[in-house]
């Protein structure tokens, strides 16, 4: 399941959730990425982690797989940055689920999760 925050870290909208086992970045390209990209093409930044690389989105910095070398002070400090703001994001997601007993440990259909998952983000939004 995908879902995107403010830059406030307020949770605005989850997506579908995808049955089986499914890559974060293949979900997002279906769910997500088509409507983060127009914003993103007029400057809005968007934040993700490393599982998103070659989303087109901003991830933190890896080392090549080839050179040993660990990162530049400018590379560390890139990713610390992101990190920083990317703990509202993470702050949002834990939320929701520690709110909401729900979303625990959900054993239902997709989709039915995603029904109580969008019901939940409806009342976590009116809860503030």
């Amino acid at each position: 399941m995908q879902f995107l925050t403010a830059p406030d870290g307020t949770p605005l909208w989850v997506s579908e959730v995808e049955s089986g086992s499914r890559h974060d970045l293949t979900c997002a390209r279906i769910h997500a990425l088509p409507a983060l990209y127009p914003a993103a093409a007029q400057g809005l930044p968007t934040l993700e982690d490393v599982g998103y690389v070659g989303a087109g989105t901003h991830t933190p910095l890896r080392p090549h797989p080839d050179i040993p070398s660990p990162l530049t002070s400018d590379n560390r400090a890139h990713n610390r940055l992101l990190r920083c703001v990317r703990v509202l994001r993470e702050r949002a997601g834990a939320e929701l689920e520690q709110r909401w007993r729900a979303l625990r440990h959900v054993t239902l259909s997709p989709g039915r999760i995603g029904a109580i998952t969008k019901a939940a983000l409806a009342l976590n939004n009116a809860w503030k």
